[in-house]
């Protein structure tokens, strides 16, 4: 059946994430992070702020705020040209420019992997997931979450030896752009007092209860 459609709403901060269909790998070689990375800023960019983002082996993290766009109105017909039908989620004409960035973001990223590959079906475990950030406190303990997932699973022993997030653009130590930097100077008197959430977190894996519930969820 069709996923209803995610209410994104402007300037609400928003989760999205997914993992691969049985757990498995999304991304299979330093290029598939780039070429996924790229597709963020062709697609998503465009259409809201990404404050953190974390691309892991077999799933992705973007804590991202929907940007104030009117929706152009589609035809079914011209949007669903292509589409595997398990990637149809809902009616094109009813999406939000998020959620229509996200499919369509996703939905080239599929189609490159799949003909690089030789691959043939679904890579992610149905459609993507988004979750509205609903306090100030579960906004940024969510980044500081994300930011140690490499962490966390063994990937590195350091958060910012892991090339495939945004915690260095966090720390001013890389320029990217794929980063909301009002967001981190309005917040933060300095890159080392938020290091510190994130290496106390790794330290102690602690994080407010009602966090704690939503990531155990997350994981299962």
């Amino acid at each position: 059946m069709p996923r209803r459609p995610i209410p994104f709403i402007a300037n609400q901060y928003y989760h999205i994430y997914n993992r691969g269909n049985n757990r498995e790998r999304i991304f299979f070689e330093q290029a598939n992070y780039i070429h996924f990375l790229r597709g963020i800023k062709k697609y998503v960019c465009p259409v809201a702020d990404i404050t953190a983002y974390c691309l892991m082996p077999t799933h992705y993290h973007i804590v991202a705020r929907a940007k104030d766009i009117k929706t152009p109105q589609v035809s079914v017909e011209d949007s669903e040209i292509g589409m595997p039908p398990e990637e149809v989620s809902e009616t094109p004409s009813h999406l939000t420019p998020l959620s229509r960035g996200m499919k369509n973001f996703l939905i080239a990223y599929v189609k490159g992997m799949n003909e690089r590959y030789g691959r043939v079906g679904t890579l992610f475990q149905g459609v993507f997931k988004a979750k509205p950030v609903t306090s100030y406190n579960y906004l940024i303990n969510l980044c500081v979450y994300i930011h140690a997932n490499p962490v966390k699973d063994g990937l590195v022993t350091d958060p910012a030896n892991w090339p495939y997030s945004n915690y260095l653009e966090w720390l001013g130590e890389r320029d990217g752009t794929l980063v909301d930097k009002e967001f981190i100077a309005h917040n933060f008197d300095s890159p080392a007092e938020y290091k510190s959430l994130v290496l106390n977190y790794l330290k102690t894996r602690q994080l407010p209860d009602d966090m704690a519930g939503y990531l155990s969820d997350l994981e299962k």
